[in-house]
């Protein structure tokens, strides 16, 4: 049997992608892959296969000493532009960071990214192509599934929300990057539709647009609700109570927020990115801008087979990517890279 150690600090950071991620892939080695690998987690010792997260320097430390005893892979969640409007660092505290950051993806033997796009982005850092490999994200049925429509009555019962009014949903930290004041601007145009929104600022103070999200939370449009942060155990229910998953970002890679939301079958509506096509499809409604959200939350809050047609794309998706066909890219991956 060989060893695979899964090294990790996403959980410092709660209510982010990258955690949800790195529990969803541990999950699936554990249930899927026990046959052929055994999987430790944040084990001092080294195994096989030492898989790395986050880039923590610990863990640039450990990727040092290990060398010639352990393959090393690299999990691809952020590269330096995607960062940009996330964190709000000194520049040269931050040209430092990219630096490292970089630095730390050429260190491993392999690295794996959530979507195809950054192969290519890679590549441009000096990262060769076929050191880079596509394994997209999935999320569990058992945790993520549709719930009948008396459910999601209650659900906006026990969270204090209007039962007859189209209710937008989003999921994100708090930050520019993920497009928190077009949001709000929607608010202040849509009265009549319900704004809910989950999550905090997970970086505190250098979240980037802290001190201007902060004035607006102090005082915030009739119609628009912080949840603030909800364990990811509760976050089925949350998806449930939407009309529509609207995520505004400017800058993804593969949001574990989106797959969940599909995963109850709820409507999608994302920003016109270019990294999307390649990974969602067509599986989701998009816009450019404000004026183009509201036009298309507009025509799902009148249009029942518009609606309907956008959530059995979201359905689609969720098939798309099952646990079965996500866990044999693993297997192939991980029995690919000890072969050589």
């Amino acid at each position: 049997m060989h060893t695979i150690n899964m090294l990790s600090r996403a959980e410092s950071v709660k209510g982010q992608g990258v955690l949800s991620a790195y529990e969803e892939q541990v999950r699936l080695v554990k249930e899927e892959l026990a046959d052929e690998f055994v999987c430790y987690i944040n084990r001092p010792g080294l195994c096989d296969i030492m898989h790395y997260h986050t880039i923590n320097p610990e863990f640039f430390a450990l990727r040092q000493m290990s060398r010639g005893k352990s393959v090393s892979v690299g999990y691809v969640h952020f590269l330096p532009e995607t960062v940009d409007n996330s964190l709000s660092l000194p520049p040269h505290i931050r040209k430092i960071f990219y630096r490292y950051m970089i630095r730390f993806y050429k260190s491993m033997d392999h690295l794996v990214t959530v979507n195809p796009y950054f192969i290519g982005e890679l590549e441009k850092y000096g990262v060769p192509r076929e050191r880079v490999t596509y394994i997209p994200n999935f999320v569990s049925k058992e945790r993520f599934y549709p719930l009948a429509p008396e459910e999601k009555a209650a659900l906006r019962r026990k969270y204090g929300l209007p039962e007859d009014r189209f209710l937008v949903f989003c999921a994100g930290q708090l930050q520019k990057r993920k497009g928190f004041f077009d949001y709000i601007e929607l608010a202040l145009r849509m009265p009549d539709v319900r704004f809910v929104w989950a999550g905090s600022f997970a970086f505190g103070l250098i979240s980037e647009g802290h001190d201007e999200i902060k004035r607006i939370l102090e005082h915030p449009p009739e119609n628009f609700t912080l949840l603030g942060l909800i364990d990811r155990d509760r976050m089925n229910e949350v998806y449930n109570l939407a009309d529509l998953m609207l995520l505004p970002s400017f800058e993804e890679l593969f949001p574990m927020t989106v797959l969940e939301a599909m995963n109850t079958h709820t409507p999608i509506l994302l920003r016109d990115l270019d990294i999307y096509p390649d990974i969602l499809f067509d599986f989701y409604l998009k816009a450019a801008d404000v004026d183009g959200f509201e036009a298309e939350i507009r025509r799902l809050q009148t249009d029942r087979t518009y609606a309907a047609a956008a959530a059995a794309r979201s359905a689609k998706g969720a098939d798309f990517y099952s646990r079965d066909h996500v866990a044999a890219m693993w297997r192939e991956f991980y029995n690919g890279i000890l072969s050589k």
